[in-house]
């Protein structure tokens, strides 16, 4: 496992380093942020996407599902500016029924390819949008070369070996097995083949659940990999981000800033 997933702090700085620098201007192009933009992070890790817009004055809302990231994150966070614009919810999203846990920008930042029942995900979302409310999306598509996160094995080749996650599950899991990956990495990384992303099969459910696209940018190399790196981004070639299947093989990341058509509904 490289030392990054380790270092927790480590981790931190290098998520609010590619928020601040590629994130957040990507977002503004289309939505302008300032103190009395709302922010709602959903799988909020330990904060390190959080931090860039608590500076710049906005009011923010973290949730995440693991209380030991929610007190890693009050950790990092802890600085006298944050603590009157900072709110930390260790929950379930699917649990967290305060009605005023809503949001003007919601942020999923490598998280919507983690989530089962996405579609349903897309539609339980809106409970948190205000409307005219725009939702942030970073993912890497499953196809690319290291959809499946195998980054995070112990193993150095495992962690290196590209495209083998879109082996058969029965081959996947043998080949994890055979070079001593624990268990739970085993699982984890399982898990993530059957939530797995495409960008056809996400474009298809934001049409599907009413959602409309307002800038999209495909990533040859991940904005991401500057800091984890040393690699310069670069955007996807306009042609081969126009070749629907093709691209996901090429495409580290995706970003997209979409709205909830008007005509629908932000209630269950």
């Amino acid at each position: 496992m490289q030392e990054r997933h380790k270092n927790k702090e480590q981790y931190f700085q290098e998520q609010s380093y590619t928020t601040r620098k590629y994130v957040i201007p990507f977002i503004q192009e289309c939505c302008p942020l300032n103190e009395r933009t709302r922010v709602l992070e959903i799988g909020c890790g330990e904060g390190g996407n959080l931090k860039p817009f608590l500076d710049m004055g906005c009011q923010v809302t973290g949730i995440e599902l693991s209380e030991s990231k929610i007190q890693l994150a009050r950790s990092f966070l802890d600085h006298p500016d944050y603590k009157n614009r900072l709110r930390l919810i260790a929950e379930n999203i699917y649990k967290v029924h305060d009605p005023t846990v809503k949001a003007d920008l919601i942020i999923l930042r490598d998280v919507i390819e983690h989530l089962p029942g996405q579609e349903q995900f897309m539609m339980h979302v809106k409970l948190f949008l205000y409307p005219g409310g725009r939702i942030f999306f970073a993912f890497p598509p499953w196809y690319n070369p290291y959809g499946g996160h195998q980054q995070v094995c112990r193993s150095r080749i495992l962690s290196r070996l590209p495209y083998f996650h879109l082996l058969p599950s029965f081959l996947y899991r043998f080949i994890l097995k055979v070079f001593g990956e624990s268990e739970g990495t085993i699982q984890g990384l399982m898990e993530i083949k059957e939530t797995g992303l495409s960008i056809e099969r996400f474009e298809r459910i934001l049409k599907k659940k009413h959602y409309s696209i307002e800038k999209r940018q495909h990533y040859l190399i991940n904005p991401n990999y500057e800091i984890k790196f040393k690699l310069k981004p670069r955007k996807q070639n306009r042609f081969i981000a126009a070749l629907p299947f093709v691209r996901d093989f090429l495409t580290t990341s995706g970003y997209y800033l979409v709205s909830a058509d008007k005509n629908t509904s932000y209630h269950k």
